[in-house]
Formats: structure tokens, sequence, C-alpha cells
């Protein structure tokens, strides 16, 4: 059974009259997990898409971009999209349950915002009701000002990313302890490490991306020590 057809059944179980917290309770453990975290994405993504007022094809694109949809399965895959798109239940009962599944303070919540960046984004305009949606969903996870402002940095092209936000470290702190948080960063980017979160293996390129901006960010730095 594809991982689409298994994100249907979850879907119809809500369109059914199954709550949230049900659904994702199911899905807690692994290899389920990986459903739960691509259902979180899809509904979010979804709703977020319409937060500038329309649903664009290249933001249709993007979300198939995060998850490297095999041809076979795009038609499940926009059926899951549209089923979320529908769904009655509002955005922060969404994120409310995803983050009692996975835990405060997650890095899979990370890793899940980073692909909600990547579908705002692909429209090349970050619109003022996107930059309000992903805040509210960011603390409604519980991820840190800091962490956000590292996300926004990295997608949002307003300027020259600054490499002390990428990392989420200040200038003035000892430099080997910011090389210690891009070690960390490097660590966790690696896709073994993301799959072993709940991150489906089609949404693992989300790293590669990751990866170019952190060592970009450290490189930047050492350059202006030297």
């Amino acid at each position: 059974m594809s991982i689409w057809t298994r994100i249907t059944d979850a879907l119809s179980a809500l369109a059914n009259g199954e709550s949230l917290t049900t659904v994702f309770e199911r899905l807690r453990t692994p290899p389920e997990r990986s459903v739960a975290f691509t259902i979180a994405v899809i509904a979010l993504g979804a709703k977020m898409a319409k937060a500038d007022g329309q649903v664009t094809r290249d933001e249709v694109t993007a979300f198939r971009e995060v998850f490297q949809i095999a041809p076979e399965d795009e038609a499940q895959a926009a059926r899951v999209f549209n089923l979320a798109r529908t769904d009655v239940a509002g955005y922060q009962d969404y994120a409310r349950s995803i983050r009692q599944m996975f835990g405060p303070d997650s890095d899979t919540l990370n890793d899940l915002m980073e692909g909600l960046f990547h579908i705002a984004m692909a429209d090349n305009r970050y619109h003022p009701g996107e930059d309000q949606f992903l805040g509210d969903v960011a603390g409604i996870f519980g991820l840190s000002e800091a962490r956000f402002r590292a996300l926004r940095a990295r997608f949002v092209p307003d300027a020259k990313p600054d490499p002390y936000t990428v990392l989420g470290v200040s200038p003035d702190m000892p430099r080997e302890q910011i090389r210690q948080a891009w070690r960390r960063l490097v660590r966790d980017t690696h896709p073994d490490r993301m799959m072993a979160r709940g991150v489906p293996e089609e949404a693992v390129k989300l790293a590669e991306k990751r990866m170019r901006d952190i060592n970009t960010a450290w490189d930047e730095i050492n350059a202006g020590a030297a």
C-alpha cells in the first residue's frame, strides 16, 4: 500500500467524523509517523495556500516538489490535497493536534515548518497573510522566535540572509559555540536522522536546501573571521 493510499484513508476518516486527535493517535508510531508528517504538511499547506487569497498552480507544484511525487501517484496526491483543503477543521486545530503527537520542541516540527515555507515562497512572494499564518503555526508548535527567524531568513529573499540568524546564533558567541551549533544542524539534517523523526523519504529533499544554507552561513562566518 503506497503512502498516498494510507494518507487518503486517514483523511477519509476525518471526513467521516473522526476527530483529529483520534486519527493522529493511530499514526503516533513508526512507520505511520511518516503518514502523519505528510498529512500535516498537506493540511497546513492547503490551508496556508489560501492565506494570500488564492491557491496558485505554483503553490500546488511546490507541494509536489516537497514530496517528490512519482508520476503514478500524482492523481492520488492531488486528491489528498483537495480533501485537506476542503476539510472544515481550522488550521489551528491541525497545528495543536500535530504538536501533541510529535511533542513540543521536536525537530520534526521544524522540518514541517520548512516544508510550509517552501510552499509559501513558491510564487516568489511572501504575503503578510502567509507570514501571520506561519507565525501562528510556529507559536502553536512551540518553536522559539530564533528558530522562526532562522527559517524566514533562509526562505524569504528580502535581503541577504544573515549567517548568524540562519544558524540560530549571535555574533557575540564564542566561535567554538557557533561551530558546535553548525555541526549540530549538519548532524540533524542527515537524511537518516530526518526519516527517524518521521519525515517521509519522499520529503527528505528538503534537507538539500537546508544543508546548503547552513554550510554557506558557516563559510561566511569563517571568512569574516579570517
